[in-house]
């Protein structure tokens, strides 16, 4: 190859990562229904008809963008996976994730791209992106294995690995109210959390169980609301904001489009009402805890398992946060206010176990986002591991944050 091709070639690969990283920073903010090719164009200083000579469509552009971001990911793991014990896995893992993240931060990198819109891409492209995850997702599941965890089950393990990657996940939202110099320190806690969970020595798993029918709608025509609240909630959740159509959530309810908008003025109206429903059924389950007998671990083991199992239910699951990725940023902010009241309330139940011994002392406002972040990702749990029962789920996947990722 001549001196001009490689230099052609060079500036060929310099321009499709310019668009890629400015992609990405739309990606993560408008969501795969925001993001168009004119409006990528536009952040380089590109026309259009310039964009397609790189990406044909939008969702070859949104899923290159994914597609690198998995790996990003995948070079994570695999270097974590060099470690000798699952500790030092844990450590690598989160230490290299974190790093990457402040690099980001500070401009020294491109922002890694959000993955939870992926199911708003269309075929073949969802199914090319998904093949690359789960490629990663299985590489991460290696890090449970090793002789001294022979105990823990394919679905533990796997279920395990989900929890861990929605911390990873849920931190690129949170760790930005720190300054990236303070990012280690954040790091550290976070991993203390994940291996020493939140139970002071002695506590063993023991929810209480709650009064769920408090949970339940209050009248028929309650009834009849949360009924289209959910079918929605189940779409979004499966195919993303932009796959949940308006023609679809009717279909689904089998009722009219009529009918849709009966209920709900306009689509985005719609989400922040299943957002709603979901903030409303989180904080319920927290004010029945608080109101329990007993320590707060108990108040707090008792809302983590509720919740765990209101997901399952007939009446779940909850809407995942990833649809904010997709709602017009005024609802999207709004959204995440009532969001940080739920992370808030934990918090506060946290900082009080510490206080009367019965937690760990952590970090009371890292441990409520962890805790949310984990709930929240209930939901899919029998996407993850078929044939979970309700009864199952708060053992499966709430009991290793709480007790620590590698106890049994």
């Amino acid at each position: 190859m001549g001196q001009g091709a490689v230099q052609s070639t060079d500036r060929f690969e310099r321009k499709r990562e310019a668009i890629l990283d400015a992609a990405t920073g739309l990606l993560n903010t408008r969501g795969v229904k925001g993001l168009t090719l004119g409006v990528a164009a536009a952040s380089v200083d590109l026309s259009t008809t310039s964009v397609t000579y790189y990406f044909r469509r939008k969702d070859d552009l949104a899923a290159a963008c994914m597609m690198r971001g998995v790996a990003a990911l995948m070079e994570v793991v695999t270097a974590a996976l060099a470690e000798a014990t699952p500790q030092a896995r844990l450590h690598t893992l989160l230490r290299l994730y974190v790093e990457r993240i402040r690099r980001a931060a500070t401009g020294e990198a491109p922002p890694l791209p959000m993955l939870s819109d992926l199911r708003a891409l269309n075929m073949p492209q969802r199914g090319d992106v998904a093949a690359a995850y789960m490629k990663m997702f299985r590489r991460l599941r290696q890090i449970f294995e090793t002789p001294d965890l022979a105990w823990m089950t394919r679905g533990r393990r796997t279920a395990r690995s989900q929890m861990l990657l929605e911390q990873l996940f849920w931190a690129t939202a949170w760790l930005p109210k720190y300054d990236p110099e303070d990012y280690g320190r954040v790091r550290e806690r976070m991993y203390d959390i994940l291996v020493g969970g939140l139970a002071a020595p002695g506590q063993v798993w023991k929810p209480e169980p709650l009064p769920m029918v408090q949970l339940s709608p209050r009248d028929r025509h309650e009834m009849s609301r949360q009924t289209f609240l959910l079918a929605a909630t189940r779409l979004i959740n499966a195919r993303g904001y932009r796959g949940a159509s308006v023609d679809k959530i009717s279909a689904e309810l089998n009722v009219t489009k009529g009918s849709f908008y009966h209920h709900n003025d306009a689509k985005d109206d719609l989400v922040v009402a299943c957002f709603d429903r979901t903030f409303d059924v989180m904080t319920r389950v927290q004010r029945l805890a608080i109101s329990l007998p007993g320590d707060q671990w108990t108040r707090l083991t008792s809302a983590a398992a509720a919740l765990a199992e209101y997901q399952l239910s007939e009446n779940g699951p909850l809407l995942r946060t990833s649809a904010l990725a997709a709602v017009p940023e005024p609802i999207r902010l709004e959204m995440v206010k009532q969001s940080e009241k739920v992370s808030e309330r934990f918090a506060a139940m946290i900082s009080d176990g510490i206080a009367e011994g019965s937690l760990r002392a952590v970090d009371p406002f890292l441990a409520a986002h962890m805790l949310h972040a984990t709930l929240n990702a209930c939901g899919e749990l029998e996407v993850w591991v078929p044939g979970v029962s309700q009864k199952a789920a708060p053992a499966i996947f709430a009991r290793p944050l709480l007790m620590g990722i590698f106890e049994r």
